[in-house]
């Protein structure tokens, strides 16, 4: 894997996950600005998504065993995205909680998918 890529993704999830908090705080929904947030973390786990596919398509092998690796590779790219919608369905502060509850999950993901590819 690119650490440097895991890191961007990681810190950006940490971000996200402290811009929704302090919405929450201030007993704020989610708005369209969170929104695209998440849709730029989204991205950046998608990008982590192809990069890891083709470095798997490749031959290399990541330490902890393929279908670990593959499995927190796809919950990654889940994670964020499904906060969002759950924040959707939520328009109080605890849509915010969610989204920031995401963020925090898929930075303790990248540090794991780090851990799993030999990091």
């Amino acid at each position: 894997m690119l650490d440097a890529l895991t890191l961007v993704t990681g810190v950006a999830a940490l971000l996200l996950a402290a811009w929704c908090g302090w919405a929450a705080y201030r007993d704020q929904p989610t708005k369209d600005w969170h929104f695209i947030g998440m849709g730029v973390v989204s991205l950046l786990a998608v990008v982590q998504l192809i990069v890891g596919i083709v470095q798997l398509a490749r031959g290399e092998k990541p330490e902890q065993g393929t279908t670990i690796f593959v499995a927190y590779l796809l919950g990654a790219f889940a994670c964020v995205p499904a906060a969002g919608l759950m924040s959707l369905t939520e328009r109080s502060k605890w849509g915010s909680v969610t989204a920031a509850g995401g963020g925090v999950v898929l930075a303790v993901l990248e540090v794991r998918l780090y851990d799993i590819w030999g990091g």
